[in-house]
């Protein structure tokens, strides 16, 4: 794994079904462990107890019913829950399914490498990254975040000693991430309506009207808890862009037009072999792997679903188990098929779904603590463990709001979303801190005006919301015309390097060799002097121009 020696311990472990053997034996697995002789094999029965464990939690929490697993089980004695125990029927169940999940999971040698690997990860003052890996679909709807070593003791999800989370082995290979000082989010609040229910299908205005009231709500919450004064006092800069009902053209349009760190979407969807569908509108919707592709080729570091199929694998008939038992409607989960499987595997480095669904204010109550959290520049799984430790304050342990959020990790993922503080740099901007030895800006060969290049990003277009605002009298300038990038990574050669990437309808101008010739939806490296146009080569000549910070126009 590209984990230098300074970054946080790992113990990855992966639960892997066992062919050909009586009953559903299982081998647990230590793929990676802080210190090598941690990686540890231990094979384990899948008992009956466990499966009535967990037949009572869906018939007490969720709203869906799964079938049992295995299909055996029988109803639960009520030994099980009251032996011992007191509290109310919900608290029990959640204590003792979450004791038996630990136990079962965490037993012989990979106990033994879990505590040793504790003690490597304490002694480097250093919390432990623990993920799992599940290669049975059957067990990827179970509660694993509620487990707990020993009644009465904090649940493994809420630990920030033990940073928990999901994970896959079936992934394309993380690309180098760029560095990231300021959260940038594209907000999409999708179909509002159930469009499996057959209600509320028309794209009305009142319909409308609440999305846009939903969409001003989220966008508040998520600026106010980027700028409210964490860290050092200053806050982290924070953006959102918000797209209503967009079609899927706009939606990738959006994503690839400006540069973000964190896709937001909220909305219906289904489960499906693809990753299951997003509705963004009627009769338009996007599944797993379309959207994946976009997310990954635009550098999407955490992708965020407020619904409630994110975490949830696709059912498919099981004809075989319907012929030994008529009149029994059964199916099995399809394996790889839940929407946060589908983007780890294309390689989108975090992602945050739902197990069942969630109520809108407790949604919000997650949101804004996260958001907060993720502003104090906290790894993406420590974040979400202070964001549900808040969750289980508000509503209580033997309530399940506070296990519904499911936290997936790429393998080769750090939970890096935003540079410490402590990183250097001026952390105001986007991407890589301002660099002491120079400044790049954009200068007019008309009348000599500079607009400097901020936090590596500019945004050129007539729309207010960008940095160099063209005219609106020039022709072929569009709202979101173009940006300038900096760029820094190992197959940059130099200490920096700045491209020009053009989005607009008709195209950027570039001075080159044989005059001015036009970059139309391409990106184009610059170099000290590089003379542009914007829309048409009528239209005023900017200059690409490095200055010592010494020398920096007034202007600026």
């Amino acid at each position: 794994m590209p984990f230098s020696e300074t970054s946080t311990p790992y113990l990855s472990l992966a639960i892997t079904p066992l062919q050909n053997t009586s009953g559903a034996h299982y081998a647990i697995h230590v793929t990676q462990a802080p210190y090598p002789a941690g990686l540890v094999l231990h094979d384990c029965l899948w008992g009956d107890r466990l499966s009535q464990l967990w037949q009572l939690w869906q018939e007490m929490f969720s709203t869906r019913h799964l079938p049992p697993y295995p299909e055996t089980a029988a109803a639960p004695p009520d030994e099980l829950l009251i032996e011992g125990q007191t509290g109310s029927v919900s608290g029990r169940l959640m204590q003792v399914l979450g004791v038996s999940l630990w136990q079962w999971l965490f037993d012989g040698p990979i106990l033994a490498s879990l505590s040793h690997s504790q003690g490597i990860a304490v002694g480097q003052g250093k919390p432990l990254r623990l993920q799992i890996d599940i290669r049975d679909p059957n067990l990827i709807a179970l509660p694993w975040e509620t487990m707990q070593d020993a009644p009465g003791r904090q649940a493994i999800s809420l630990s920030q000693q033990i940073l928990f989370s999901r994970t896959t082995s079936d992934v394309n290979a993380l690309p180098a991430l760029r560095p990231e000082y300021s959260l940038r989010i594209l907000l999409v609040l999708g179909q509002a309506a159930d469009p499996l229910q057959g209600v509320g299908l028309d794209n009305d205005s009142s319909q409308v009207l609440k999305l846009e009231q939903e969409a001003a709500l989220l966008t508040q919450l998520l600026k106010t808890s980027g700028h409210s004064g964490l860290g050092r006092n200053q806050g982290t800069p924070c953006q959102v862009d918000t797209l209503i009902q967009p079609s899927p053209m706009e939606l990738v349009e959006a994503l690839e037009r400006r540069v973000y760190n964190v896709f937001f979407y909220a909305g219906h969807g289904s489960p499906g072999a693809n990753g299951g569908r997003i509705f963004l509108r009627p009769d338009m919707t996007l599944n797993g792997t379309e959207l994946a592709q976009v997310l990954t080729r635009c550098q999407i570091k955490l992708a965020v679903f407020n619904a409630c199929w994110g975490a949830q694998p696709e059912h498919y008939a099981d004809a075989e188990t319907a012929a030994s038992m008529p009149g029994v409607k059964l199916s099995k989960p399809m394996p790889r098929s839940s929407l946060a499987e589908v983007l780890i595997h294309h390689g989108v480095p975090a992602v945050l779904g739902m197990r069942d669904p969630i109520a809108d204010q407790e949604a919000l109550s997650f949101i804004q603590v996260f958001a907060q959290s993720l502003a104090q520049r906290m790894p993406v799984d420590q974040a979400v463990a202070v964001a549900r430790q808040h969750l289980l304050t508000l509503y209580k342990f033997n309530q399940q709001t506070w296990t519904l959020p499911v936290l997936y990790m790429h393998p080769e993922f750090d939970g890096e979303l935003l540079k410490p503080f402590d990183s250097g740099g001026n952390e105001t901007g986007f991407g890589l801190p301002e660099t002491p030895t120079h400044v790049a800006c954009l200068r007019s060969l008309k009348d000599g005006r500079v607009w400097r290049v901020r936090g590596g990003l500019m945004r050129i277009g007539r729309s207010t919301e960008n940095d160099l605002v063209l005219k609106e009298d020039e022709s072929g300038v569009s709202r979101d015309h173009a940006v300038i990038l900096r760029r820094e990574g190992p197959e940059i050669h130099h200490e920096t390097a700045y491209f020009l990437k053009d989005f607009s309808r008709f195209g950027t101008w570039v001075m080159g060799a044989s005059g001015w010739q036009k970059v139309h939806h391409a990106e184009v490296a610059l170099m000290e002097g590089t003379q542009m146009k914007f829309g048409s080569t009528q239209n005023e000549a900017m200059e690409f121009v490095i200055f010592d910070p010494t020398d920096l126009p007034l202007s600026t």
